[in-house]
C-alpha cells in the first residue's frame, strides 16, 4: 500500500517486508503493515481504508469510523446518555480551535467517564471493520485531524491484537462470514434453545430485510457485539442468511420448424383469395 503525503516535501520511507518470527516476538501478528510503520513513525493523521478510517496523533490511534459500525453519537444518544439535540448544536459549533467533545465536556453535558466509554466503544467497534482484510490499498493523508479531537488515544499494538481477538472470536462461535453482511431471516426449529435477553432482542428485529449492522443502529448498540450475537444465534439454528433471490429463467429459445410456418402462411394466402 502507498502512503499519499499531503504536508511533508519528501515522501515517507518505504514499508517494511515484516517476518512472521518478528511479529510472533512482538506478541501480535498485525492486521495492517501500513499502520504499524505509521505507528512506529509517530504520524498524525488519516488512514483510509475500504471499510472506514483511522485518525492518529503521535502515532497512537484517537478516531475510527466504519459505514459498518454505528458512531459515537448514536451510542451516546441511543439510550439517553445525551440528548440528540445537545449533541447537534455542539457539532454545528465546532471549529477548528474547539472541539465537539470538548464542548460537551466544558458544557457539562456529558461527564469525562461517560465520554471515555463511548468512545473507546466507538473506536474499537469501527476499527473491527477498518482494519478488515482489504482487496484495495489504504492511503494516508499527513496532518488530518478530526473535528470530535482527541478523548483517549489507544495505541496500535493494542488496537491490532484486539482486532485479531475479535475476529477468531467470532470464527469460533461460527466460521461462516456470510451472516455478517447479509439480510437475515428467522428460522424456526422444532426445539429452539434458550437465548439471552439480548440475544432475544436481536431476534426481533430479524425481519428479512436487515443486516446485523441494521439491527445494531436499530438497537443503539455497538455493531461487534451485535455480530456474535448474530453468530450465536446462527450457531443455535434460530437465524440464517437470506437465501439470494432466484435468477430469472431466460427466454426459451424458437423451435419453430420452418416447414411448419411455411405452410401456415400458404393456408392463410389461400383462405383470403
Amino acid at each position: 500500500m502507498t502512503a499519499v503525503k499531503a504536508t511533508q516535501a519528501t515522501p515517507p520511507p518505504r514499508l517494511p517486508v515484516r517476518a512472521k518470527a518478528d511479529a510472533g516476538e512482538r506478541g501480535w501478528g498485525g492486521a495492517s503493515p501500513m499502520l504499524t510503520r505509521l505507528a512506529a513513525e509517530e504520524a498524525t493523521g488519516v488512514l483510509v481504508r475500504e471499510r472506514g478510517s483511522l485518525h492518529l496523533v503521535d502515532g497512537a490511534v484517537v478516531h475510527a469510523e466504519s459505514p459498518s459500525a454505528p458512531g459515537l453519537d448514536l451510542l451516546l444518544t441511543a439510550h439517553g446518555t445525551l440528548r440528540a439535540e445537545t449533541w447537534e448544536a455542539a457539532a454545528r459549533a465546532t471549529d477548528d480551535r474547539h472541539a465537539t467533545t470538548r464542548l460537551l465536556l466544558d458544557g457539562g453535558e456529558l461527564s469525562s467517564g461517560a465520554l471515555e466509554l463511548c468512545h473507546l466503544g466507538a473506536l474499537y467497534d469501527a476499527a473491527y471493520f477498518v482494519l478488515s482484510p482489504s482487496s484495495t490499498p489504504g492511503r494516508f493523508r499527513y496532518g488530518v485531524t478530526h473535528p470530535l479531537g482527541g478523548v483517549r488515544p489507544v495505541p496500535v499494538a493494542a488496537l491490532e491484537r484486539e482486532t485479531l481477538r475479535r475476529r477468531d472470536l467470532l470464527h469460533r462461535v461460527w466460521p461462516d462470514a456470510a451472516t455478517d453482511g447479509a439480510p437475515l431471516v428467522r428460522a424456526d426449529p422444532v426445539a429452539p434453545p434458550p437465548i439471552t435477553a439480548r440475544q432475544a432482542a436481536v431476534l426481533a428485529r430479524v425481519d428479512g430485510v436487515r443486516t446485523a449492522t441494521d439491527i445494531a443502529r436499530a438497537l443503539g448498540r455497538r455493531a461487534y457485539p451485535t455480530l456474535l450475537d448474530v453468530r450465536r444465534l446462527v450457531s443455535a439454528g434460530l437465524v440464517s442468511p437470506r437465501p439470494p433471490a432466484p435468477a430469472a429463467a431466460p427466454p426459451l429459445p424458437d423451435v419453430t420448424d420452418p416447414d411448419i410456418t411455411l405452410l401456415k402462411r400458404l393456408r392463410d394466402a389461400l383462405e383470403a383469395l
